[in-house]
């Protein structure tokens, strides 16, 4: 699972049926009321807890978030972040895997996780009155999982499951194989779920020690959004972690840091399928990198929603796709962009010429002050209508604290998107946009070239 990062990231998969009179309606809601209830307390053994309260909701969103994931393992181990998120459910010492399930099940809430790349997050929706009951729960699994022998087997052999099952959902996987080529020999390269090589040979001992190194209070960001109190959270939270042993090692600094820069390749696979995939595009922003606001205004014009460029073109004027998008995904200290179109075969390379044509176009003729108001609009309706969604608030608060430090607010958000001008975009189109720098994976159907 994926999740949005304030302004800053737009994840796979785009809707492209969004009302864009209703984003640009909603882009003028003022914002200036919206982040006034946010706190945030540091506990003695450095557990953060960010939260914010809206009282006029019913609800809460509670998510445990820790700072590992699969770009802090090896070839050998990878997937076993995501692994041990799996196996956290199958029983702790004081609750099996079914009371795990019902507990927040019982009371109407909602009990998931996900791993990504940098983040491992457990998450619980729940009424107010059980507040209690979700920080309990959440604390449980992460504290005192047994990794029972059975249930190890056992879940191996699903995660080998969702592994196939991600392979037979091709527009998705190729994601994972344009990675890949783009972060090469680096460990962002690899997949959140790992291979089946690395998952075979993981063992119990293997989970154990790596939650062990991982799973440590400094690592740790609680973060509550919806009707609840924040010094009553910061109390919970320290009854259940206050305990909890920090470390101030850097685990695994090493792979932070060395990533190659970009270059060209070329990937063909040949797979059963009916439609070709493609997907091509290059290392993007950080995060962290001021030239992200005018990345994200690119991104927009080029390939995000109905109005955009590329589906106005190659799905409205030929009708070669489906579905055709463009994705900016950012870390904390580099990024990946590009486009993505599902196509015939026998289209495959007039497809591809047609993404090129957009892009040299950018570069050389740049985009009107239309354009950069429209996206402007959009960008900043994207976000406010996000934050009527209380998870997405949740979400918003533990990255924003993991990246930064504090939360960012949606003034300063808004204010960084409207200086952006014309000339920044242009100047990032030219940087960006060179055919020496993409990486391109075309999944064919088998049997066509």
């Amino acid at each position: 699972m994926e999740v949005r990062i304030f302004i800053a990231a737009k994840w796979r998969h785009v809707n492209q049926k969004s009302n864009l009179k209703s984003v640009l309606k909603t882009a003028k809601i003022n914002s200036s009321k919206i982040e006034s209830t946010y706190r945030k307390s540091i506990l003695k053994n450095k557990v953060r807890i960010v939260t914010e309260e809206i009282p006029h909701v019913k609800s809460l969103s509670l998510g445990l978030w820790i700072e590992t994931g699969s770009r802090y393992e090896s070839i050998e181990n990878n997937g076993i972040s995501h692994f041990i998120e799996h196996m956290v459910f199958k029983g702790t010492k004081k609750r099996g895997a079914k009371e795990i399930a019902q507990s927040i099940e019982s009371v109407g809430g909602y009990l998931n996780a996900f791993t990504s790349k940098e983040h491992t997050c457990y998450y619980a929706r729940v009424l107010d009155e059980h507040l209690e009951l979700a920080a309990d729960v959440l604390s449980d699994i992460i504290l005192s999982p047994t990794f029972p022998d059975k249930e190890f087997e056992k879940e191996k052999k699903v995660i080998l499951e969702e592994l196939k099952q991600a392979e037979d959902d091709p527009d998705d996987i190729i994601h994972d194989y344009f990675e890949k080529a783009v972060f090469k020999s680096h460990p962002l390269s690899n997949p959140v779920i790992g291979s089946r090589d690395s998952i075979t040979s993981i063992n119990r001992k293997n989970l154990i020690e790596y939650k062990n190194v991982h799973y440590k209070a400094n690592k740790i960001v609680i973060a509550a959004a919806g009707k609840i109190k924040h010094d009553k959270v910061v109390s919970m939270i320290e009854t259940y972690l206050g305990n909890l042993s920090s470390d101030n090692n850097q685990c695994n600094s090493e792979v932070i840091n060395n990533i190659e820069g970009a270059s060209s390749t070329l990937q063909k696979y040949f797979k059963p399928i009916q439609q070709a995939h493609i997907c091509l595009g290059t290392i993007g922003c950080s995060v962290k990198d001021p030239k992200k606001y005018a990345l994200q205004i690119l991104n927009t014009l080029l390939g995000d929603g109905m109005s955009s460029r590329l589906f106005q073109n190659i799905r409205e004027k030929y009708g070669f796709a489906y579905s055709v998008f463009s994705f900016n995904n950012m870390m904390s200290d580099t990024g990946s962009m590009g486009v993505y179109i599902g196509t015939d075969s026998e289209h495959i390379d007039k497809c591809i010429e047609l993404v090129w044509k957009e892009l040299n176009f950018l570069k050389k003729k740049g985009i009107s002050r239309k354009e950069l108001n429209r996206a402007k609009a959009q960008l900043k309706g994207s976000l406010m209508l996000g934050l009527e969604n209380i998870p997405n608030r949740m979400i918003r608060l533990a990255t924003s604290e993991i990246y930064f430090g504090e939360l960012i607010p949606i003034d300063n958000i808004i204010t960084n998107v409207e200086n952006v001008n014309i000339d920044d975009v242009q100047e990032l189109a030219e940087a960006l946009y060179n055919e020496n720098l993409f990486s391109t994976i075309i999944f064919h159907p088998n049997g066509k070239n």
